[in-house]
């Protein structure tokens, strides 16, 4: 309901106001009346009233004076004069004070109707307006931090774009930014960052990103003073503000070690901080950021899990490593050989060269490594060497080497490939491949009745479990556990022929512990259960 205070000298004038006309109808209660300008401010101070209707002419404040003060103290209220003088100058003032309406004395009932009806409209488009700007305001708070992330995004890509705005919209967002101060920007990498996201869900990703900003932010502001914000995906950007003390690079750099052992002890992620020289004004940001960033990049010859500065980047560069075609002669020889050592070697001596070279080295590193892979692909087709498994595994391999963040981890990848490779061709160049599946067959054959597991066989016959398992498969048709499978119900069927056998009793000589998973186990290879076996057969 919207509240209404009616003002008049005359009584009767109140009372037919207020009686004979239908304010409910119309969504008003009238709350209160005054006889006069004076007394009327008194009852809408205490009140509030949403509208009054007002005399013009009253004998100590008029309806005018009255509402030149209601505009300036409460300018939401709607005014409709009411007079019984048609007098021009009066109607003039009343324009002037924006009085909605103006009516005169007697007042017409139908009049009344339509001025009200109007009235409520205003008040209603009001209401709605007003609604819509409080809406706003609440979205406007709530996408507060996403304004900022964006804002503090700008500076370090773009710079100051507008300077002269520059203090006002700081302001806004509330960020304490002089134009001239003193400022450093850190690039923080959260090491393997694919492998990181790989392994979490969407939810978990978003919370691990908000977990770092929070611990972060609270170590800057500890310390130094600043913020913090994800620039990209793995990669977050503080931006931070020193006073002017002696030892600020060292307090720089303790914030930087305490974040590293922060976020290793606090979420087991470790990462890599960059960090860009020190600037004295806002608008050079992006160049502290370009430096950072590439001080960060240099994990790939610096190792991950440290912090990097730019003194680091300023030592020496050796020239560009080139893979020559002697290396590459040497390389084939020693893989068609499958002389694993000497692979080995040739591998140190390869990105032992690509870590002395600064500035290219990890771009030509990962093609490199690419080249290494397809000329091992290659010679298995040269040779003819059964690549069963393994095309797989090289496709998977190429879109690795570019998840690869350093040298270090470049030719863990590609040696561990490379060994296989030379594990296949000895195969095939001396032949016992055949006596390998015999040794597993018979290692299976004596021992099915263990818990024996595939890396146990791959223990006994000096293979890696990758390996062992691909050329079982390879060789015989069937996997190792498929093949272990059959032996145990073969086992099962001989022990289920002698009455005094119990089913759990043969559950367990076979090697299961679990007689009711021997029994789906017997019966999808059977087609029968080891009652309905033992029924059937005897």
């Amino acid at each position: 309901m919207y509240k209404l205070v009616i003002v008049d000298d005359e009584p009767t004038v109140r009372f037919g106001l207020s009686t004979y006309f239908d304010w409910n109808a119309y969504g008003i209660e009238v709350v209160g009346d005054a006889d006069d300008g004076d007394v009327a401010l008194e009852v809408i101070e205490r009140l509030k009233p949403d509208l009054v209707l007002t005399d013009v002419r009253m004998p100590n404040m008029d309806g005018i004076q009255m509402s030149n003060i209601l505009s300036e103290r409460f300018p939401h209220i709607k005014i409709v004069f009411v007079s019984g003088h048609d007098d021009a100058e009066y109607l003039k003032s009343a324009l002037q004070v924006k009085a909605v309406d103006y009516m005169f004395k007697p007042v017409n009932l139908g009049e009344l109707s339509v001025v009200v009806e109007r009235l409520v409209r205003t008040l209603q488009t009001e209401k709605q307006e007003r609604k819509l700007i409080e809406d706003m305001q609440v979205k406007l708070i709530q996408s507060m931090p996403l304004l900022r992330e964006k804002f503090l995004m700008s500076l370090i890509r773009e710079g100051i774009t507008f300077p002269a705005r520059i203090q006002d919209r700081t302001l806004f967002l509330g960020l304490e930014l002089p134009f001239e101060a003193t400022y450093w920007v850190i690039a923080i990498r959260i090491d393997n960052a694919s492998e990181v996201a790989q392994n979490r869900s969407e939810r978990d990703q978003q919370l691990l990103s908000y977990s770092v900003l929070n611990i972060v932010q609270e170590l800057i502001e500890k310390e130094i003073g600043g913020y913090v914000f994800e620039n990209q995906i793995g990669e977050f950007v503080g931006i931070l503000r020193l006073v002017e003390q002696e030892d600020q690079e060292s307090l720089l750099f303790t914030l930087a070690e305490e974040v590293r052992e922060s976020l290793y002890n606090y979420l087991k992620i470790s990462v890599t901080i960059g960090v860009g020289e020190r600037i004295s004004r806002l608008a050079s940001l992006p160049q502290s950021y370009s430096q950072a960033r590439e001080a960060a990049d240099q994990r790939w010859y610096l190792g991950k899990n440290q912090v990097i500065s730019m003194d680091n980047l300023e030592q020496g560069k050796d020239s560009m490593y080139r893979f020559d075609p002697a290396q590459n002669e040497r390389l084939i020889s020693s893989l068609k050989a499958a002389e694993t050592g000497k692979v080995q070697e040739e591998l140190n001596v390869i990105y032992s060269a690509l870590s002395r070279n600064r500035a290219e080295g990890m771009p030509y590193g990962r093609n490199l490594s690419l080249q290494l892979l397809l000329l091992a692909s290659r010679i298995l087709l040269e040779l003819n060497v059964h690549k069963q498994g393994l095309e797989e595994k090289e496709n998977e391999l190429l879109v690795r080497v570019f998840q690869q963040e350093t040298l270090g981890d470049l030719r863990r990848l590609v040696e561990s490939h490379l060994i296989e490779v030379c594990e296949r061709i000895g195969e095939k160049r001396s032949g016992k491949a055949k006596n390998v599946i015999e040794r597993i067959r018979s290692l299976i054959d004596k021992r099915f009745a263990e818990n024996l597991q595939v890396g146990d066989i791959a223990k006994e016959v000096f293979l890696s479990t990758t390996y062992l398992c691909l050329l079982f498969k390879q060789e015989t048709g069937e996997t190792i556990n498929e093949y272990m499978t059959k032996v145990r119900v073969d086992k099962a069927k001989e022990l289920l022929k002698d009455p005094a056998n119990k089913f759990y009793e043969v559950c367990y000589a076979v090697g299961y512990s679990d007689p009711s998973y021997f029994s789906k186990i017997f019966k999808k290879q059977t087609g029968h259960t080891p009652s309905s076996f033992r029924d059937h057969f005897m």
